[in-house]
C-alpha cells in the first residue's frame, strides 16, 4: 500500500468513527432544563467536540492498524473476496 492509500483509508475510518462517536453523551436542552429562547429544545447543551475528536482519533487509529495489518499480511485480498462473493477473479493471472 502506498502512503496515500494508507492516508485515505485512515481518513475514511476516522470519519465513520466520528459519526459513530458523536451521539454519545449528548444532553439536550430540554433534558437539562435550560432551553434557550428561539432554539430547538432537543439541541445539545455542550457538544464536547474536542473530547470526541480525541476519542475518535484513538478508536480510528486502533481500527486502522487492524485493517492495515489484515491487508498487508495478506489475510484478506481481492481474490479471497472474489471467491467469497462467487464472482469472477478481479485480477488476471
Amino acid at each position: 500500500m502506498s502512503v496515500f492509500s494508507l492516508f485515505v483509508v485512515y481518513l475514511l475510518i476516522w470519519w465513520v468513527t466520528l459519526f459513530a462517536v458523536l451521539p454519545f453523551g449528548v444532553v439536550g436542552q430540554n433534558e437539562k432544563g435550560e432551553i434557550v429562547n428561539g432554539s430547538e429544545p432537543g439541541a445539545p447543551t455542550d457538544s464536547n467536540i474536542k473530547k470526541k475528536a480525541v476519542i475518535t482519533t484513538v478508536i480510528a487509529t486502533i481500527i486502522w492498524l487492524l485493517v492495515c495489518f489484515i491487508i498487508i499480511s495478506g489475510l484478506l485480498s481481492w481474490d479471497i473476496l472474489a471467491d467469497f462473493l462467487n464472482i469472477d477473479k478481479l485480477s488476471e493471472d
